[in-house]
């Protein structure tokens, strides 16, 4: 077994972590994973290039997010460290700013902890992303973060995991009950692309050989989501067109969108 994967890991069943890791470039991922990547690019060509734009808009966020004032950062599903992440782009721009990382993923919080020892403005933790409540009350959390203060929650490529009998709206509806007004929130999600109908629902029953689902959804029910927010623009648009860096190649066509809103007074 190799010495990164926590005893009792399956590591014969394709893993949604093991497999974004993959297709990042990173290397805590198995055959069995790469495997899966490589059969979902067959079904649904740009996959990789997806999740590539799905890193690039989570780097911006949280740079435009630490412009803004935010120095505390509750990252929901975060997945298995690769460059980029939310604490080195945050502490490098503001190195008091505060990082919780949450997976359900042992091998992603087990990699985490490793990663961050040493770093008292971060910490990594075991939880189930539809029990906020317990994510909030979990002692390395509540010892790191001020819930009294702002923070930005980022649920970024992890609510399309999520079953609608599990109530995304209603996960968004109690973390909002625990930030204060001048939080934020940043989503990325999977669409449904009419275009791609076919292929989504090729991936979408690949999924269901791994622990997680996988269920893209129409762009306007993520917006019927955030009730209660303020939509900052551009509103709920493609990851790449997202405020682009200028060298970005905004002409992909990704079907994944994001959005980041500010809770209202």
């Amino acid at each position: 077994m190799t010495e990164w994967v926590p005893d009792g890991v399956d590591v014969t069943t394709p893993n949604a972590a093991r497999a974004y890791d993959y297709a990042l470039g990173g290397f805590h991922n198995f055959e069995v994973d790469r495997q899966f990547v490589a059969e979902a690019e067959r079904h649904w060509p740009g996959v990789k290039e997806t999740a590539h734009a799905n890193r690039a808009y989570l780097g911006r966020v949280v740079r435009r997010l630490v412009d803004a004032g935010v120095r505390q950062f509750l990252d929901l599903g975060s997945g298995i460290p690769t460059l980029g992440n939310v604490h080195e782009v945050a502490q490098q721009a503001a190195p008091e700013s505060k990082v919780a990382y949450v997976d359900i993923d042992p091998v992603a919080v087990a990699h985490s902890q490793r990663i961050l020892r040493g770093n008292p403005r971060a910490a990594a933790v075991r939880a189930d992303l539809r029990a906020p409540a317990a994510i909030v009350g979990h002692p390395d959390i509540a010892g790191l973060l001020d819930f009294a203060e702002p923070v930005a929650v980022l649920m970024i490529a992890v609510l399309h995991f999520v079953e609608d009998d599990a109530d995304p709206p209603r996960i968004i509806r109690e973390i909002s009950e625990v930030l204060v007004s001048g939080s934020f929130l940043a989503i990325a999600h999977a669409a449904l692309a009419p275009e791609a109908r076919a292929a989504q629902a090729a991936v979408t029953q690949m999924y269901r050989r791994t622990p997680t689902p996988f269920r893209p959804r129409p762009p306007e029910q993520i917006t019927g989501w955030l009730d209660g927010w303020e939509v900052l623009p551009p509103g709920v648009v493609p990851l790449n067109e997202w405020h682009p860096d200028s060298d970005e190649d905004d002409g992909l066509s990704i079907t994944a969108v994001g959005v980041v809103a500010r809770k209202r007074p």
